[in-house]
């Protein structure tokens, strides 16, 4: 395949464990093509080549901590850092020809989704709390069984992740959170319960709790439990590899490079 035919990348925080996932992906593949990769400005490797810096040996693309510099010859940006990180890095992006995002950035406040969502007037974006196929699957089976099953069944949603991670609830328990709030004909933000500590009260009925983990270096599993008085029903899914996410994201970046400026879900590169 030509290099023309190629979709050109780059990627935000290449050297975390995210980047390294993507950018593997990305050297090793058919249809694509890594033409850039930034990080932190204090990060000690930059100026270093990055297929050397993942053990793949000598690429020619160098990391840089310049965002409009890294993605000046790219067609999407991909970025799974941190919220004002992300939200800075777009801001470089307007100096560049990139009009198209995929984010995997996760904590980000109303105000800065907000922020984010303004954004769509210029930038084709995807986002998602989760870019896996299953994880998107199970989003669409959680909202069904939510609006099938009637108030009377309670909904929880219980995440683990490896003790590195930083934000609570996990964007993928959020995802499914606003999945069943949906189911439900609603919202998430005026269904969500308040963390359970201390005197709580019972539950109230139609609420969505959440219950979260952080213990070793578990990749990612999420569940959703319905439970009436009589009977439970749970829906899963464990993630064993980072490479899942990486791979959702690098077909979500060859998908949204040839759409308008807009709001993309996985749901709408995945078709669901």
């Amino acid at each position: 395949m030509s290099d023309t035919s190629l979709t050109r990348i780059a990627i935000a925080g290449a050297a975390g464990r995210m980047g390294q996932a993507l950018s593997t992906l990305c050297l090793g593949g058919e249809t694509l093509k890594l033409v850039g990769a930034s990080e932190a400005p204090s990060y000690h490797n930059i100026g270093k080549d990055v297929g050397e810096l993942i053990g793949l040996g000598k690429t020619g693309i160098v990391l840089r901590s310049d965002v409009a510099a890294a993605a000046d010859d790219a067609q999407c940006y991909v970025d799974f850092t941190r919220p004002k990180v992300t939200l800075n890095a777009i801001s470089s992006l307007r100096k560049t020809g990139v009009r198209a995002l995929v984010i995997g950035t996760t904590g980000f406040s109303d105000d800065e989704m907000v922020a984010l969502k303004e954004n769509t007037r210029d930038f084709a974006i995807v986002y998602s709390g989760n870019f896996s196929l299953g994880v998107n699957m199970l989003s669409a089976l959680v909202e069904r069984a939510a609006k099938s099953l009637g108030e009377d069944w309670d909904i929880e949603v219980l995440e683990t992740h490896h003790r590195h991670k930083v934000d609570a609830p996990s964007g993928t328990a959020l995802l499914l959170g606003e999945a069943a709030a949906r189911g439900r004909g609603g919202e998430l933000k005026d269904m969500k319960l308040p963390p359970y500590d201390g005197v709580t009260g019972e539950r109230p009925p139609g609420r969505i709790g959440f219950s979260v983990r952080r213990s070793g270096g578990v990749i990612g599993e999420h569940e959703v439990s319905f439970s009436s008085m009589e009977e439970v029903l749970s829906l899963s899914h464990s993630a064993l590899d980072r490479k899942v996410f990486a791979r959702g994201a690098l077909r979500a970046a060859k998908w949204v490079v040839s759409q308008p400026p807009g709001f993309y879900s996985m749901t709408d590169v995945l078709g669901l």
